[in-house]
């Protein structure tokens, strides 16, 4: 279990540039959790996952890894973070080094490496005929894909994912968000950070709306896409089926604006066809 317990930060103290990011922030994630975390930009999201990690010092509040602080190496050790634009980090000569980077600097044997390097590829969907490609030479969502495998690799217990789906095209992303899928499935537990409500609508189970460095909200996603007040004060939009069904709703029809689905939303419009 993810403990943050009452968590607040300020950048630059006493100088004319100080700006409070955090204010009191307080929440668990349990094993086997899929959280999102949304808000607008500016509203504390990035640096809330940075302490997370233990990539910033905490001042005033706690965060625990499974009971122990952040600041031990062992609590750090379970927590994978991949990056929005993560492909920006690659570096190595070929997909194969560039995976196998974490786990060498873990100290691991090369059979242990190379069966790690594989394991993540094939997670991933990465063909084993890339292992010596150049990651540069890829397409953006297979240069995505291998930095996710390069964290995949290090087989953390709690993954966090900063806006994975920024930048990909349509179908990179259909791709990328499956894959995210399948991670939740095999019982990563991750911590989802996007302002897209249609992402988070079909990969959440809980969402946590941030806004000036607040939580303005917790719950189901179905529960906050039916809260457009909420919505509104943290500069966020619904998924468009959502937005469509509000209209309805504004149009005078009685109808349920806590839709997450197609599927639902045909549902709801049928009552009206009878």
């Amino acid at each position: 279990m993810i403990e943050v317990k009452n968590v607040s930060y300020t950048y630059m103290k006493k100088t004319p540039f100080e700006k409070t990011a955090l204010q009191e922030i307080s929440f668990s994630v349990n094993e086997g959790d899929f959280l999102a975390i949304a808000g607008h930009t500016g509203s504390g999201k990035s640096t809330l996952i940075q302490i997370i990690a233990g990539l910033i010092d905490l001042e005033i509040g706690a965060v625990e890894i499974d009971g122990e602080g952040v600041k031990n190496k062992s609590a750090r050790s379970k927590i994978g973070i991949v990056f929005q634009y993560p492909e920006y980090q690659l570096f190595e000569e070929t997909v194969e080094k560039d995976i196998a980077f974490g786990p060498r600097n873990f100290g691991l044997s090369e059979v242990e490496i190379a069966a790690r390097v594989n394991d993540a590829m094939k997670f991933v969907d990465l063909d084993e005929s890339l292992k010596n490609v150049s990651p540069f030479e890829l397409s953006g969502g297979q240069k995505r894909r291998v930095a996710i495998a390069g964290i995949l690799a290090l087989k953390p217990k709690y993954l966090i994912l900063d806006e994975p789906t920024a930048g990909l095209d349509p179908q990179a992303k259909k791709n990328l968000l499956a894959e995210i899928k399948k991670l939740h499935r095999a019982g990563v537990t991750i911590i989802f950070v996007s302002h897209a409500m249609e992402d988070i609508a079909v990969l959440a189970s809980r969402v946590i709306v941030l806004a000036q460095g607040k939580i303005l909200f917790e719950g189901t996603p179905r529960k906050l896409f039916g809260q457009a007040e909420i919505l509104e004060r943290a500069g966020l939009l619904p998924p468009p089926i959502t937005q469509i069904m509000q209209n309805f709703l504004r149009a005078g029809f009685n109808v349920n604006t806590e839709i997450i689905s197609l599927e639902e939303a045909e549902k709801e419009i049928a009552k009206f066809r009878r």
